[in-house]
């Protein structure tokens, strides 16, 4: 059970600040929420698909034209309802059950047709056949490291010929600069939770939220060993939690 406590904070996170627990920006929580927030927080994700297609077509493949698209920790469904107009299919995937109720609100009020939610495990078990982008973003910062390997290997051959990968992995933090990046020994875990945890924790406090780096050597060896032979790498700074945005196409 230890292995899937990220997967119960997310829940938790969906059904008390599901919006929060996106962007952690206060102005997202629920009881601040306004509607000038709301529409910044959806425009947010309008911006992000723009920069992904942007990305690919100008580094991977410039007629790119995607049929069907996944959002792999789908959230509430900011980017997904974004995804939506550039495919004839968009699957949205999410650990929470509560996360995908929102997501199925959102879709409806922007009028979203062509959306599957469906809710995630470590085997893409309910993903069926091959897609033409599979995308995901800060999330697997929140997924421990020895799960999140399984599913980026999972995901590799769900992405079909000629189709494109764009995902998202932080890999080290401006805090431990003395070691460039990577927490020294002396510090227990290199994953570092920002929210009390544990018999630690307050009545009435947030969920746990893992900010977990990856091996970026491990990542790029599973990404060779499924035959990619070239990539475009955006780097990212979330408060200090570095990161890379990985673009790759599967060889047709």
């Amino acid at each position: 059970m230890a292995g899937l406590s990220t997967d119960i904070a997310w829940e938790e996170w969906g059904r008390k600040e599901p919006y929060f627990g996106v962007i952690t920006n206060q102005k997202f929580r629920r009881a601040e929420l306004t509607t000038e927030a709301r529409n910044e927080f959806f425009e947010s994700g309008r911006a992000h698909v723009k920069f992904v297609f942007e990305m690919i077509r100008k580094y991977i493949n410039p007629a790119f034209d995607p049929a069907s698209v996944v959002d792999f920790g789908c959230g509430v469904g900011r980017l997904l309802v974004h995804f939506s107009p550039v495919a004839r299919e968009v699957v949205g995937l999410d650990v929470s059950p509560s996360m995908l109720e929102e997501a199925k609100r959102n879709c409806d009020e922007f009028g979203v047709s062509n959306a599957q939610l469906l809710l995630s495990d470590d085997q893409l078990s309910t993903l069926s056949g091959r897609y033409d982008l599979i995308h995901s973003f800060i999330v697997f910062q929140h997924i421990p490291p020895e799960r999140g390997r399984m599913i980026f290997r999972q995901m590799l051959p769900r992405i079909s010929a000629g189709g494109v990968g764009a995902l998202h992995f932080s890999y080290a933090k401006t805090c431990h600069a003395a070691t460039y990046g990577v927490a020294p020994q002396s510090v227990p875990s290199a994953a570092s939770a920002w929210r009390a945890t544990g018999s630690i924790r307050k009545p009435g406090a947030d969920p746990e939220m893992q900010m977990n780096p990856y091996h970026l050597n491990e990542i790029l060896f599973i990404l060779q060993g499924a035959g990619v032979r070239r990539f475009h790498v955006e780097f990212t700074d979330h408060g200090g939690e570095l990161g890379v945005f990985l673009f790759f196409q599967i060889s047709p």
